[in-house]
């Protein structure tokens, strides 16, 4: 087998099994699509915070901001002027990336909680944009109405929106994968291992930084645009603290350094958000509890943790009995 082709046959194999999904849903299991279509959304938001801070080691409380940046902006082109969706998808992600540009000089001058906090405070303070400049955003009332993604008259709605988001994740998790094995990858290891180590090692820390954060910001904004096309609504709620924080333990359950993991934490966060719905006065409890668990006892991430707690339990091994003395 070829170098290149061994290397990348994990890609192979996803993109057969994304290709094979719907052929296995057809009939009465095809309405599983659409949950699949959410967690690939949430996937690829989950891909840029897993090269932020599982291998960059930066942390951010706000990333739904950057999420809402490309759902209002494939919502807003697409329906106040009526141009194409797939401009209003660039634009978002250009946007997103663009923002992230500006505002990351500041906050990744900080460090450690101080970052988190600043992250955090640039999500409210958008929320509140989006909810305040109502000429452009509609306010609390929210964008109704908003057109699928479109090729030749062929519309991406409903289970067909599994198309661009299969495509969208599979394209996320290549680009991902070349990065944190490329040199910009050892550059984000070395910064989350040691920033003064790595500063005096000759890697310069602010610009690989500033780069991931532009990075994970431009995939939030690719997963908002997808967002807007599949709910054909948006409005602000969607895009608060609480949703950065979901965010978040999806990358910590799936594991803050793995690229795969990025499907499983956002699976599961998923699921147990539709099993929470009676309980959802209580779900931030939960999910802090969550949290904190997967911290302290798994901080690998779920999968990997209960892989190596099943290594390290031995079952005990029944005793061979001795053969019978022999009589004299």
């Amino acid at each position: 087998m070829p170098q290149s082709l061994k290397k990348h046959l994990w890609f192979v194999l996803m993109t057969l099994a994304a290709i094979a999904l719907p052929l296995l849903l057809r009939g009465k299991y095809e309405w599983l699509l659409h949950p699949v279509v959410v967690i690939g959304i949430s996937t690829i938001t989950v891909l840029g915070l897993n090269l932020l801070m599982g291998y960059a080691g930066q942390v951010s409380l706000g990333q739904a901001a950057f999420v809402g940046i490309g759902a209002y902006s494939y919502a807003i082109i697409s329906t106040k002027p009526g141009w194409s969706p797939w401009l209003g998808l660039l634009v978002g992600i250009a946007l997103s990336a663009l923002v992230a540009a500006i505002v990351g000089v500041p906050l990744l001058k900080l460090r450690g909680h101080y970052l988190a906090m600043g992250t955090l405070g640039f999500g409210m303070i958008l929320q509140i944009v989006m909810v305040q400049w109502e000429s452009l955003t509609n306010g609390t009332t929210g964008i109704p109405g908003i057109p699928p993604l479109q090729i030749a008259g062929f519309a991406f709605s409903g289970n067909r929106m599994y198309y661009p988001v299969a495509a969208a994740v599979l394209l996320s998790m290549l680009l991902a994968k070349n990065l944190i094995d490329s040199r910009v990858g050892r550059a984000l290891r070395a910064v989350h291992t040691s920033e003064v180590a790595a500063a005096v090692s000759g890697v310069d820390t602010s610009r690989y930084k500033q780069q991931v954060f532009v990075l994970s910001a431009a995939l939030a904004g690719l997963a908002g645009g997808l967002l807007a096309a599949d709910a054909t609504y948006i409005v602000s709620d969607s895009f608060g603290f609480h949703s950065s924080m979901q965010f978040v333990i999806m990358t910590v359950i799936g594991g803050m350094a793995s690229i795969g993991g990025a499907i499983f934490g956002a699976a599961a966060v998923t699921f147990l958000n539709e099993y929470l719905r009676a309980f959802q006065e209580y779900s931030a409890i939960i999910f802090g509890a969550i949290l904190i668990i997967i911290m302290m006892f798994f901080p690998e991430g779920l999968l990997l943790g209960l892989g190596g707690l099943g290594r390290h339990i031995r079952l005990p091994r029944r005793r061979a009995s001795s053969p019978p003395e022999a009589k004299a």
